[in-house]
């Protein structure tokens, strides 16, 4: 089971990107900056996972709802479920670790 950084990054943005109202507010949920989310977005859109609509009455004409399309959001099912097992995953390796540190702990005393 393996998730690219790249993955990841697009997983956060897929979890916001329907409540923020720009890029910029996007940017600032995530903590990327506005060029790696406007990268990140143009992938999207191009890959199919998100769509843009227009806002017709904003006197603002380059404001843009951005929404999930059903292959966006299976994308981020898929992408939740292995992230999740993942980091299950480290979880269980961290308290055997430490599991293992305390018995040492506990011999050297």
């Amino acid at each position: 089971m393996e998730i690219k950084t790249e993955q990841i990054d697009h997983l956060h943005v897929m979890q916001k990107v329907e409540t923020c109202h720009s890029q910029k507010e996007l940017a600032a949920e995530v903590g990327f900056s506005v060029g790696k989310v406007n990268y990140i977005m143009k992938a999207l859109l191009q890959k199919g996972f998100i769509k843009a609509e227009k806002f017709v009455k904003s006197p603002n004409k380059r404001a843009y709802k951005y929404l999930l399309t059903a292959d966006g959001l299976k994308n981020k099912i898929s992408l939740t479920e292995t992230y999740i097992a993942i980091k299950k995953q480290e979880y269980k390796n961290l308290q055997e670790s430490l599991h293992l540190d305390k018995q040492r702990s506990d011999t050297d005393v």
